[in-house]
């Protein structure tokens, strides 16, 4: 054949070519939507119906993640599956609850045997003979808010600090507790060191505890995290991710919120931890006026709602879980913010039930849309 025959056949080919590679989701799974190409090859497609006749077998076979992929439909080619009989099915993607929003496939009975197995396992907690409280006055909830000073003596009458602030996890928490302007509306500016406490914190608390390694093994069986490196970062961001509260300032976190409290709109904000509150009293800086509830427990951890005056700031129930060790009250809320985010979340410890309340913060995320912690804390019990 003479070369100049080629021409046309060669011509042709190529196009053919082009035109099947406009065609296609070869080397293009998960680029942004091109008007340059007559199909496409993201999650979006999905729901614009544009996919490339080759996007389900090239992009969604291999894949291992439900990221752009909830309440898909039933695709036998796919490894794991992201929609809400996958859990029936044992076939989910590892991160499907967490990505899904299928935290809700964790029961409630679930919940509360892993709390059951976190209260066990909190052999730093503080003992009768190194925590005595003077709870005092309780004052029915309907009056909670009269700002009366109705005690006379401080909340905690004798707390041994050189047997429980010498363990490694109250350590870690006492370096974290002064990192922070408690007025919202000023940016936190957060130092290298400040960092570095941050990741001994999470390192003492969940890698080096029996009780955060119990948590991790519950959440990795459940599918809601793949590594402890992927659990540990997790908890960084969600807890202490910045954020702004007031005045478009990056002033708070979840942590700063509920370890260590704010002030905003001129009253106390958050401020849910025993050892804060004792720290802050014993300076002179805090003014325990009642109570307004009380929990079962006749040890420790128990749950006391205060309220208080700090530093001129009124608190009208600031509730804790008294005389639990840090990495437990860090579990704790961590575990019902990664199961019930935003809701309701039912513990229960030596028998007796819990119910934390948790919130996200919705103006702001992180990772893939993951939502900061705006608060959480024991609820009120209703009688």
């Amino acid at each position: 054949m003479k070369l100049f025959a080629l021409v046309p056949l060669l011509a042709s080919l190529l196009c053919v070519a082009h035109s099947n590679s406009l065609d296609s989701c070869q080397s293009r799974c998960g680029f942004g939507t091109s008007s340059g190409f007559s199909c496409q090859c993201n999650p979006s497609c999905e729901r614009f119906k544009d996919c490339c006749s080759d996007y389900v077998q090239l992009c969604k076979a291999g894949a291992t993640s439900c990221k752009g992929r909830c309440e898909e439909k039933y695709n036998s080619e796919n490894k794991c599956h992201c929609n809400s009989k996958c859990t029936q099915f044992s076939n989910c993607c590892s991160d499907y609850q967490h990505v899904c929003d299928g935290a809700s496939v964790i029961t409630d009975a679930e919940i509360k045997s892993v709390s059951e197995a976190l209260h066990t396992l909190d052999s730093n907690r503080a003992s009768p003979s190194e925590l005595v409280i003077d709870s005092q006055v309780l004052v029915p909830g309907s009056q909670s808010g009269s700002q009366s000073d109705l005690a006379s003596r401080p909340l905690f009458r004798y707390l041994d600090e050189g047997s429980l602030f010498s363990r490694p996890t109250y350590a870690a928490l006492l370096a974290l507790l002064d990192n922070y302007n408690r007025m919202t509306g000023h940016a936190e500016d957060v130092t290298p060191e400040e960092t570095a406490e941050q990741d001994s914190f999470l390192k003492e608390t969940m890698s080096n505890t029996e009780l955060g390694r119990e948590l991790f093994a519950f959440l990795y069986t459940k599918g809601v995290y793949t590594s402890e490196e992927d659990f540990l970062q997790d908890l960084k961001m969600m807890w202490f991710g910045l954020y702004s509260r007031n005045n478009r300032k990056m002033d708070s976190s979840g942590f700063e919120h509920i370890f260590a409290g704010e002030i905003k709109g001129g009253k106390v904000s958050g401020f849910h931890n025993w050892i804060q509150f004792y720290l802050l009293e014993k300076r002179g800086l805090l003014n325990y006026y009642s109570h307004s509830f009380n929990g079962p427990w006749t040890n420790y951890p128990d749950v006391l709602g205060m309220q208080f005056v700090w530093d001129g700031y009124f608190k009208q129930v600031g509730s804790a879980v008294i005389g639990c060790s840090p990495e437990f009250d860090f579990a704790m809320y961590s575990l019902c913010y990664i199961t019930r985010p935003g809701k309701q979340c039912r513990l229960s410890l030596g028998g007796k039930e819990l119910i934390i309340q948790t919130y996200t913060w919705d103006n702001s995320s992180y990772g893939d849309g993951k939502k900061y912690i705006g608060t959480a804390y024991p609820a009120t019990p209703r009688n």
